[in-house]
């Protein structure tokens, strides 16, 4: 592990003026995943800014009606806030599948939107990876490949975004609030993640130099009737193969309003536009939902071990919607 400073940010303008004092500077929140990486040497900060004192611990319910989470706020406190639990229930629910019980104690909302992925090549510093090391090729496309991407992906990287928090942020239109020396932004978690394209190990779209203060949720009444739903290799703590987050109204047996996200299948939570355009004012049918996950999933492109994960996210489309459908009707 390189050798690297500390220091503990007290407000918003002293921890940016931190991060743009050194450009090997990285935020520490819970350090569940930063840390890891400093141990392996994948991430070699020269200096580490605590954010964990900073006054953005809050949950509040907005004007409008939608909620701000402010980047500090742990995923336990995530999962347990009345109000997301109400408005937003599979939220609540991809927080709690996300991790254990002491590391949800710990890891931050913001550090979760920026954690790396779990892909074996790129934390292995023996193995070539374009993520870490551009230019140095992609060893999983003709490797160990299993739980890799089958959507968005390119030769130069088919890693997958670990986060489950995430996907059902995607669903619900989450925007990202951040500040810089230059003053605040907004970027729509839609254009956060960035393609991988050539060049994936550009990930984000944040401005140099710009610390994550929070997250805004938009109103939208049919995240009350929302459920996520995970798949892993075991019963215990362990990351996606396939996931998704889904809401849905229906009304007379038609679908009024559908929100779909995925999970464990691209390098981004993937939210699926697709599905959702065939879905909306046709029947809340089991043929249907699966009618829909075919046009959704009719661009993946899957490698020799992945391609189980094309059935897997038809399944999860048809039982999840199914399920919500029930729901409604009773």
């Amino acid at each position: 592990m390189r050798e690297f400073g500390y220091q503990r940010a007290l407000d918003v303008p002293g921890a940016v003026a931190l991060l743009g004092s050194d450009p090997d500077a990285r935020v520490l929140g819970g350090g569940t995943n930063l840390v890891d990486l400093m141990k392996t040497g994948v991430e070699r900060p020269g200096l580490l800014i605590d954010v964990r004192e900073l006054p953005l611990d809050r949950i509040e319910v907005t004007d409008d009606g939608g909620l701000r989470i402010g980047a500090t706020v742990t995923n336990s406190d995530l999962a347990a806030d009345p109000e997301v639990r109400r408005r937003y229930p599979a939220l609540a629910e991809a927080v709690l599948a996300g991790a254990s019980g002491q590391l949800r104690n710990m890891a931050t909302v913001g550090g979760n939107l920026l954690q790396r992925t779990r892909c074996g090549y790129f934390a292995d510093l023996s193995k070539p990876c374009n993520k870490r090391d551009p230019g140095s090729g992609c060893p999983a496309v003709g490797g160990e490949h299993h739980n890799h991407a089958i959507l968005g992906a390119t030769e130069h990287c088919v890693a997958v975004h670990p986060s489950d928090m995430g996907v059902a942020l995607a669903a619900f239109d989450a925007v990202i609030s951040y500040e810089t020396a230059a003053g605040t932004g907004e970027l729509p978690l839609a254009d956060f993640y960035l393609s991988v394209g050539s060049t994936p190990h550009l990930e984000t779209a944040l401005p140099s130099g710009a610390l994550i203060t929070g997250i805004t949720l938009p109103p939208a009444p049919v995240a009350a009737h929302s459920r996520y739903r995970k798949v892993r290799e075991r019963a215990s703590y362990a990351f996606a193969i396939g996931s998704i987050a889904a809401a849905l109204d229906v009304q007379d047996g038609v679908v009024r309003e559908v929100r779909l996200a995925f999970g464990a299948v691209a390098s981004r939570p993937w939210r699926a536009r697709e599905a959702e355009r065939a879905l909306t004012s046709g029947p809340a049918t089991a043929e249907a939902f699966a009618a829909a996950a075919d046009a959704e999933l009719a661009a993946a492109q899957t490698l020799p071990d992945n391609g189980y994960k094309v059935t897997l996210m038809r399944n999860l489309v048809v039982a999840l919607l199914t399920e919500l459908t029930e729901e409604a009707t009773r």
